[in-house]
């Protein structure tokens, strides 16, 4: 067998009813969604199993929950003996990917979490900023694009690179508005604005880096059990000093997730295994790399489905 990674969704993945299946009959989901109400000091679990969705899709309120689901499932996965070789995650995921890797507690990751989508809040007044995913258009037409409507509108730049043919700008609503505008006359297919609270991953997020740098060396962070693939360059991460500079870089920079997938997929792994609500990441690795296996896990039939998976490949667990 070839290796595995966990990978762990971002930010608009959060679903009302998120981990609550899995919580009705599984007590180490339930002490670990405890864990993060305790922590948090608020009620997170209600708006995760009751919303409403507008509360719950609130920055911070959704990367608290996001974490929490992820890790909750994660718990179920690592009781069924299923470890892995290397995780990543995507923006926010990220974090979820060093608690699995032992890098951050959970507790201080929910604290930490819930803090960060504070500080993107307070970045950008809400209106002020945007993101869009952009089709069919190549990185270099539209990072070409991207600089010219930053000197005529306002600053707009890549902010996620997600797979083949799909990247999210982020900046200015000017800015984004100038740039899909460009990347149209550019042959992009298709400009799809994003319903998010703020232009995540641009040079705006700057403010809210130092706070998050000031945050990040208030918690214990350990050396990774398992190497982490980076979003801000797609490389291991396992040394706790590197830790918390690339988690402040990782605000204001773009997420190379179709980068970090190809980097794995070089390093061996052939499973990715996909924690946390929706399958938004195995969709994106599959437009990467078709031969590869994807497990999304998010309720009682994909763990059963995963763990049978495990079982078939390794007499041993039988």
């Amino acid at each position: 067998m070839g290796k595995v990674a966990f990978v762990f969704p971002g930010q608009g993945s959060q679903i009302v009813g998120m981990a609550q299946e899995l919580s009705a009959e599984n007590g180490e989901v339930r002490q670990v969604i405890a864990r993060a109400d305790e922590k948090l000091g608020y009620k997170l679990s209600d708006l995760m199993f009751n919303g409403p969705q507008e509360e719950l899709t609130l920055t911070y309120n959704a990367q608290p929950a996001l974490l929490t689901s992820s890790i909750a499932i994660l718990q179920i996965l690592k009781s069924a003996g299923i470890k892995a070789d290397y995780a990543a995650g995507h923006s926010l995921g990220e974090y979820s990917a060093l608690v699995a890797a032992e890098a951050i507690h959970f507790e201080d990751a929910v604290q930490t979490v819930h803090l960060r989508g504070k500080f993107m809040e307070e970045a950008v007044p809400a209106g002020i900023g945007s993101m869009a995913a952009v089709l069919g258009l190549d990185e270099q037409l539209l990072k070409e694009a991207c600089e010219e409507a930053s000197t005529e509108a306002g600053p707009v730049q890549l902010a996620n690179l997600n797979c083949p043919g799909q990247i999210v700008i982020s900046g200015t609503a000017e800015g984004v508005a100038a740039a899909s505008e460009k990347a149209k006359v550019k042959g992009a297919k298709r400009i799809i604005p994003l319903v998010v609270s703020g232009p995540f991953h641009s040079s705006l997020m700057k403010p809210a880096a130092s706070k998050l740098e000031d945050t990040l060396s208030s918690i214990a962070i350990n050396d990774a059990a398992i190497p982490v693939i980076a979003n801000v360059d797609a490389k291991q991460m396992v040394n706790a000093a590197d830790i918390p500079v690339k988690l402040v870089e990782q605000l204001y920079s773009p997420v190379r997730w179709e980068q970090s997938v190809e980097k794995m997929i070089d390093l061996g792994v052939d499973t990715f295994i996909e924690i946390g609500p929706g399958k938004v990441l195995s969709g994106l690795i599959k437009k990467v790399n078709r031969k590869v296996t994807t497990i999304p896990v998010y309720d009682k039939e994909t763990l059963q489905k995963a763990i049978e998976h495990f079982n078939e490949g390794d007499p041993s667990n039988a």
